[in-house]
């Protein structure tokens, strides 16, 4: 009989098939596993008669950041953030930028272990406004992320998702009621995109994010990485920006990422600052308020500008606040127009550092 150990855990959502094998219900991959065998994931695993989590209680590392690297700009804005990771991923994408975590084939890397309750009372010592699981997806640790957002929730540690939201509706449901804000990456707006790069597929991208919206009270923003030739045509942006404006509503935060070469794309050259700003404009003009350029020096796209007077309510000097114009109820103190999103009554002091953190 297999049984939970230290960095293992029986997982949920499989089942046993009719030829004996258990197929995970967990993401749309459907992973039918016989004995010894892995998911795509590489970290849910069958052993005998069921499905293991290989990483609960292990990470690839734990580091205080500004919640604006998450990104999240409208989420707590200055705010410190404890964020890590796992390891492995179930998307295959080909221009992944953290692919030595995500695409990590041996637990080698995970060289750092917390159970929930450390990672907890790690982020009350050290300030941090919400916890992050991040640098791998975190759909694919369900149960060690639901049970860390659960010790957070109890010490009044808000909780952060970022991930690319493919996952079933079943699991779904359960891990977004333990989170308070989440920003998903949109990788494209075309299921041939992600067929091509991510061996996936749009639509269960775009049923998480209406159920976000439409079905939680979790503060959701999306980020899009532009990779130049392949997803930052004018008719793919106008598309998903049509997309967000009419099923999202147009207070979504959206951000537009710069693509630097990596994993198995680096023949492709970086996206060039003008490219994200013509994404952002098309965004504009599509109805969005809040759009965003992020990997790239653009102070003007990194600013959250009144929806309602065209003020700048947040500066920003890449993950530094530079200017505050909200009062204490989240309004623009020229126009009185409300901010959308969740804010203490002063914004947060954290620089723009990463520093890294070792929890006993």
């Amino acid at each position: 009989m297999v049984k939970n150990s230290p960095h293992t855990k029986i997982a949920r959502y499989w089942h046993r098939l009719e030829d004996e094998r258990l197929q995970c219900d967990l993401c749309p991959r459907l992973c039918k596993l016989k004995d010894g065998q892995r998911g795509l994931c590489f970290v849910r695993s069958r052993e005998g008669e069921k499905l293991i989590l290989n990483t609960y209680g292990r990470s690839s590392g734990f580091c205080v950041d500004p919640i604006e690297k998450k990104p999240l700009n409208q989420f707590y804005p200055g705010s410190s953030v404890l964020s890590f990771g796992t390891a492995g991923c179930n998307l295959t994408c080909k221009f992944c930028q953290n692919w030595d975590i995500s695409k990590a084939q041996d637990f080698d890397r995970l060289t750092d272990q917390a159970t929930p309750e450390a990672i907890a009372e790690a982020a009350v010592s050290k300030g941090c406004r919400s916890v992050a699981f991040t640098y791998n997806d975190p759909v694919i640790f369900l149960e060690y992320a639901v049970d860390t957002a659960e010790a957070c929730h109890e010490r009044n540690i808000k909780t952060v998702a970022v991930t690319a939201g493919y996952i079933c509706e079943e699991p779904r449901a359960e891990f977004f009621a333990h989170m308070d804000a989440a920003n998903v990456d949109l990788k494209g707006f075309d299921d041939g995109f992600y067929r091509k790069l991510c061996a996936a597929h749009l639509d269960p991208v775009l049923e998480t994010l209406k159920f976000i919206r439409q079905e939680t009270n979790v503060w959701l923003e999306i980020t899009t990485l532009l990779i130049p030739g392949e997803n930052d045509s004018d008719a793919a942006l106008e598309a998903q920006c049509q997309w967000i404006f009419e099923t999202l509503g147009p207070d979504v935060p959206l951000h537009f990422s710069a693509f630097h070469p990596d994993w198995k794309m680096r023949d492709k050259p970086a996206t060039p600052r003008e490219t994200l700003q013509k994404a952002r404009q098309i965004a504009r003009t599509a109805g969005l308020n809040f759009v965003y350029t992020g990997n790239v020096n653009d102070a003007a796209g990194q600013s959250t500008w009144c929806s309602g007077c065209g003020s700048v309510v947040i500066g920003r000097d890449w993950y530094r606040l530079s200017d505050w114009r909200l009062d204490a109820e989240g309004k623009c103190v020229e126009c009185g127009t409300l901010c959308p999103g969740f804010y203490d009554s002063a914004p947060g002091k954290r620089d723009a550092r990463r520093s890294r953190l070792v929890i006993a």
